[in-house]
C-alpha cells in the first residue's frame, strides 16, 4: 500500500471514530423534564381583563416550599419576558430542588402603572397563598424574586409588607439588579419633569393615568412613594441582592442604596457583586443558583 493510500485509510477511520453511532433511543436515556408548566393560570381579573401566571411544579420530589416569580422587564411582562427567566435556568434550578414556582405577570407599563402593577403583584401573592393547600406548599415560607423592573417590584411588594401580621408578606426576598431609588439614579438627581428618556419613563411609572400635568414637587413625592430604598424599616424579611458592576441599564449604585437602608434597618442582607455583569450577563444561571442556595438557607 502506498504512504498516500496509508494516510488516506487512516484518516478515514479517525474519521469514523468521530462519527457516533446511530442506535434507537431507549425511553430510559430521554431526559427527564424538571418540571410541569401549567400556563396562562388566571390569579385575578381587572376590568375583564385576565391578570395571568404560569405555574412550575416539580416532577421529582416536592420539597414543600414555593417561590412566587415576579416576571417584568422594563416594565412589561409579556411571554418573552417569562422566556428570559427560562433561558436562566430559573425553573431548571428550582424545580430541581423541590420548589414550585409561581410565575406571576403583574402587567406591562402600556396598560398599568407601578403602583397598579404593585398590586397586581399582591394579588398574585394572595393568590398562592390562597391555592397552598391545592400546591401542597407552605404558605407561611414564601420567597418572592424577581429581577430588574420584578426585581424593583419585588422589592416594593416586601417594604409595603412589614407587619408580621401583613397578608402579602414573605418569608425572603431575593431580586437581580433592580431599581430601588428614584430620586437618586446613578448617584444624581433626575430632572423629573425633563425631556430624556429616562426622566419620561419615570414619569410614566408613577403617574396616575390621566394626571401626566402634575408639579414637580407632586412627583417627588410619587417617586419617593415608589422607591423601596427609602421605604425600609425594621423587621422587613431577609434580602438578596445580585448586580453586576458593568450594569448600565440599572447602575449597582441602586442595589447598594438598598443595601445600606436594609443594613440601617438592621435587616439580614447579603449583596453579590458580578464582576463585568452588565443586564443580565451569559452565565447568569451561575448565580441564579447561589440565589437558589441563599433561599434554601432562609426557608429550609
Amino acid at each position: 500500500m502506498s504512504m498516500v493510500s496509508s494516510v488516506r485509510t487512516l484518516s478515514l477511520c479517525a474519521l469514523l471514530l468521530l462519527v457516533p453511532v446511530s442506535k434507537p433511543v431507549n425511553a430510559a436515556e430521554k431526559p427527564v423534564a424538571l418540571y410541569q408548566q401549567q400556563k396562562n393560570v388566571v390569579y385575578a381579573e381587572l376590568h375583564g381583563v385576565g391578570l395571568l401566571m404560569d405555574i412550575f411544579t416539580p416532577t421529582g420530589k416536592s420539597n414543600g416550599l414555593a417561590i412566587v416569580d415576579v416576571v417584568s422587564g422594563a416594565y412589561h411582562s409579556d411571554r418573552g419576558k417569562l422566556r428570559d427567566h427560562e433561558r436562566a435556568q430559573m425553573f431548571d434550578i428550582f424545580c430541581s430542588r423541590g420548589y414550585t414556582i409561581f410565575a406571576i405577570r403583574p402587567g406591562s407599563i402600556d396598560k398599568f402603572n407601578g403602583p397598579e402593577m404593585l398590586e397586581n403583584v399582591n394579588r398574585g401573592i394572595l393568590w398562592v397563598k390562597a391555592h397552598a393547600g391545592e400546591y401542597k406548599i407552605d404558605p407561611d415560607r414564601l420567597a418572592l424574586l424577581g429581577a430588574s423592573a420584578g426585581g424593583h417590584l419585588a422589592c416594593m411588594a416586601a417594604v409595603s409588607a412589614a407587619e408580621p401580621t401583613a397578608k402579602t408578606r414573605v418569608k425572603a426576598v431575593a431580586v437581580f439588579f433592580p431599581p430601588t431609588d428614584l430620586m437618586n439614579y446613578g448617584g444624581l438627581k433626575l430632572d423629573i419633569t425633563g425631556s430624556d428618556r429616562l426622566s419620561q419613563a419615570i414619569r410614566q411609572l408613577i403617574t396616575p393615568k390621566g394626571a401626566e400635568t402634575i408639579d414637580e414637587q407632586k412627583l417627588d413625592e410619587l417617586r419617593t412613594s415608589f422607591s423601596p430604598a427609602r421605604l425600609v424599616q425594621p423587621g422587613l424579611p431577609p434580602f438578596l441582592l445580585i448586580h453586576g458592576t458593568a450594569d448600565f441599564t440599572v447602575p449597582i449604585q441602586q442595589s447598594r442604596t438598598m443595601v445600606a437602608a436594609l443594613e440601617k434597618a438592621n435587616v439580614p442582607v447579603t449583596l453579590i457583586v458580578k464582576q463585568g455583569g452588565g443586564h443580565p450577563w451569559p452565565t447568569i444561571h451561575e448565580e441564579v443558583a447561589k440565589m437558589a442556595d441563599w433561599i434554601d438557607g432562609q426557608l429550609q
